[in-house]
């Protein structure tokens, strides 16, 4: 024993604390000014079990600091005998910061998994001999193994949902024997066959141990074990900490409660801190259940109600509270009615758009007002259901040259999917007689034929969300190829797939810019914890917001969670968004969020637009300066509407008679290979063929007729106006654009690091 504590970590073990020197309680009381009478109630309850009810923006983290900085300056607890376990490493890291600030040094504050990692390091020579087994930092190459060694073929596409299956089965403590039963108990729609899911979780299972590693679940499952069968070890690991603290307990785990329970037997104090109405993660097993029963297992708890909302304007309270008024279940018996402690703001703007192009254009053009008014760009979010939402406002926001950085999602083509299709693109076009696009003959029918290998289907899956966003990349690709072939064959150009892949690289490579403060894109999960000015909520819409697979009462409810976290990210402006079809000059098929209806105006009981300035739902709202409105487009020659993209920026049909002038489209096109090369960027960043050959067909003659073609917006038009007028007006380029040489002349873009917050999955050691 005397051997193993000279090897203890300088965290843990008796020794750790004995050199602290606090001066009983000087100072102490200063760690009280400024709380709040529920707050300052948290932080004197120094004795457990304590349960703190937290609403959105109400101050939880400052309040469970302050209450360990108060017991740790007051003498009450020494700061080694404390633990604070939340679920990001970001988080803790956060509050390790602030405990610091207050003087509160030598707590420990960490996820669940590195605190039961740094354990079971510590323990495992002694409980079971030898090394730890190595850690498995991903899960995917050794579930497609198993899948392999299950004798089912798997594509890539599914392995991310076999992964989270298996997830899901450990945290919530079921065996792979177990797990179809549970699927069918649970009502959970397994991505497969429960029986061949659960072949494959057995097979994991049994290779991760023909290897020697450990996955971070067993992280969890091999410390709390080690604790129930060696009770020595167990009494030394309760000496140490006595203090605990859980961050977010509305999103624990019956694993993650198995291991708080054996830390805690034996008389440790225990906090917790959540809220119900902001669980939105069972789909990985998290559970509120634990909060919400936090009374009836301790009967004896201190619990205290934090509603006084810091973070938002009465306007924005008040449809969050609206919400939830209308929600169901458990979780909405217990919810928080929250009282903002902020002044007046503006009402929340309610915005319905033709199509979904419309609908991002014309929050990018507000996000361009914002900035304008002095909102900085850091203090903008677009907060959309799924990631593969994001491209229409990566594309919008880059119209206008606003940067953005999105967060808990990966840039198009940063998408393992789209990464995947461009490296089968590219190997097909090397091949040249690839038989996959053997009797293609276009460029088009190539792609769809490369891609269909990686599941693009003409038409889009009914499936679940993952699968759904994959295909909507795909797609994507396919549409880009139609664009890309008829602007190239209409210029002369080759329109085979090398071309393409020399496209898509050139495409990539101008989005790997410097990383600068932007305007954050992120789902609404990775949202959580966040906070922004302004808050703009889009897509809106009945099959997204509920997604089309909540199935369940419980399912719809937490979608209703969902908007309810989106909403309580904004501090003043608050948008929300949703468009009636996809395409422009699509079937109005589509209906705002059912979560909506009674509290925007004009639906149910909310009545007409209210008067005192209340907002309304805006119709035909404002678009980006100088644009055309969309809608069916006609052909200037035959008078047709016109659907695909090339022929709508042409406006006319591909079969009409073109009046382009040559020799101005060849003058354009120099003019912009001048302006690519002297700024460093590809062409297209400039201006796209098809924008060129628009120009050249239509020649404008001043800058109201040059804004209305499309590929023309109020940022380029700006730089680049003059000159291109000057060209259609056979004169030589003006010199407008050489003197913004300087300037940012790509769109400044910007990855956010941060793991995805999701509960339960270890993303490094806080």
């Amino acid at each position: 024993m005397v051997g193993m504590q000279e090897e203890l970590p300088a965290d843990f073990g008796p020794h750790a604390y004995e050199s602290a020197a606090y001066d009983g309680a000087s100072g102490a009381d200063a760690v009280l000014a400024g709380l709040d009478p529920e707050q300052r109630a948290v932080a004197t309850a120094l004795h457990g079990p304590v349960c703190v009810l937290a609403g959105a923006g109400t101050g939880k983290t400052r309040a469970i600091t302050h209450r360990i900085a108060y017991g740790v300056r007051s003498g009450v607890y020494q700061p080694q005998q404390v633990l604070a376990v939340t679920f990001t490493a970001r988080a803790a890291g956060e509050m390790r910061g602030r405990l610091r600030q207050l003087g509160a040094e030598g707590v420990q504050a960490r996820t669940f998994h590195s605190a039961a990692l740094r354990q079971l390091q510590y323990f495992w020579p002694r409980a079971i001999g030898g090394e730890v087994p190595r850690l498995l930092e991903r899960k995917v190459q050794l579930v497609a193994e198993a899948a392999g060694r299950s004798g089912l073929r798997v594509q890539r596409t599914e392995l991310r949902d076999l992964t989270s299956e298996i997830e899901w089965a450990k945290v919530t403590q079921i065996v792979p024997d177990d797990y179809p039963a549970a699927v069918a108990k649970t009502s959970r729609e397994a991505p497969r066959d429960p029986a061949e899911i659960a072949k494959v979780y057995a097979t994991y299972e049994q290779t991760k141990r023909d290897r020697g590693v450990i996955d971070f679940e067993d992280v969890l499952l091999l410390t709390a074990a080690i604790l129930e069968d060696r009770p020595e070890i167990a009494e030394r690991v309760r000496a140490q900490y006595r203090h605990f603290t859980v961050d977010e307990y509305q999103d624990v785990s019956p694993l993650q409660q198995r291991l708080l329970d054996r830390w805690t037997e034996g008389g440790a104090s225990l906090c917790v801190v959540g809220d119900a109405s902001q669980t939105i993660y069972s789909f990985t097993g998290a559970t509120p259940d634990y909060l919400l029963n936090f009374r009836t297992r301790h009967p004896e708890a201190t619990v205290v109600k934090l509603v006084r909302d810091y973070r938002s304007t009465p306007q924005v309270v008040h449809l969050a509270n609206g919400l939830l008024a209308k929600a169901r279940g458990q979780a909405a018996q217990h919810r928080l009615e929250l009282i903002s402690q902020r002044e007046a703001g503006p009402e929340p703007v309610y915005l319905e758009y033709t199509d979904e192009p419309t609908e991002a254009e014309s929050t990018a053009a507000r996000i361009k007002a914002l900035l304008g008014q002095g909102v900085r760009a850091s203090e903008i979010a677009v907060l959309f259901r799924t990631n593969g939402q994001s491209e229409v406002y990566e594309q919008a926001l880059a119209d206008l040259g606003v940067s953005y950085q999105l967060k808990g999602a990966e840039r198009f083509f940063e998408r393992p999917e789209v990464r995947d299709a461009v490296m089968l693109l590219r190997g097909a076009a090397r091949a040249g007689d690839d038989p996959l696009t053997d009797g293609a003959p276009d460029l088009a029918g190539q792609t769809r034929a490369v891609l269909a290998t990686r599941g693009f289907t003409p038409e889009p899956p009914a499936g679940s969300g993952t699968v759904r966003e994959r295909w909507e990349s795909l797609a994507a690709l396919v549409r880009l190829a139609e664009e890309f072939a008829a602007a190239r064959a209409k210029a002369g150009l080759p329109t085979d797939l090398a071309a393409y892949v020399t496209e898509l690289d050139a495409r990539a490579a101008a989005q790997h810019a410097p990383a600068v403060e932007g305007v954050t894109l992120a789902s609404l999960h990775a949202a959580k914890g966040l906070e922004w000015d302004a808050v703009f909520l889009v897509g809106l819409t009945e099959g997204t917001l509920p997604i089309i697979y909540a199935k369940t009462d419980e399912q719809v409810e937490e979608e209703r969670r969902l908007l309810y976290v989106g909403v309580t990210r904004a501090r003043v402006h608050l948008t929300l968004s949703w468009a009636l079809s996809r395409s422009p000059g699509g079937r109005a098929s589509r209906k705002p969020t059912r979560f909506l209806d009674g509290l925007r105006p004009g639906s149910g009981s909310a009545g007409p637009r209210a008067k005192g300035g209340k907002g309304g739902v805006e119709y035909g709202a404002e678009r980006p300066a100088g644009r055309k409105a969309r809608g069916p487009v006609k052909c200037r020659v035959c008078d047709r509407t016109l659907t695909e993209a090339v022929e709508r920026k042409l406006r006319r049909c591909e079969s009409c008679p073109s009046s382009m002038d040559e020799a101005l489209y060849d003058q354009l096109r120099g003019w912009r290979m001048a302006q690519a090369r002297e700024q460093a960027v590809p062409a297209y960043v400039i201006f796209t063929d098809a924008t060129l050959m628009a120009i050249a067909e239509d020649v404008p003659r001043s800058e109201r007729e040059l804004a209305l073609i499309p590929g023309v917006g109020a940022m380029k038009l700006d730089k680049y106006g003059a000159a291109v007028l000057s060209l259609c007006a056979g004169e030589p380029p003006t010199d407008s654009t050489t003197d913004q040489a300087d300037e940012a002349s790509d769109v400044p873009f910007a990855v956010d690091d941060d793991p995805v917050d999701v509960p339960g999955e270890f993303d490094e050691l806080a």
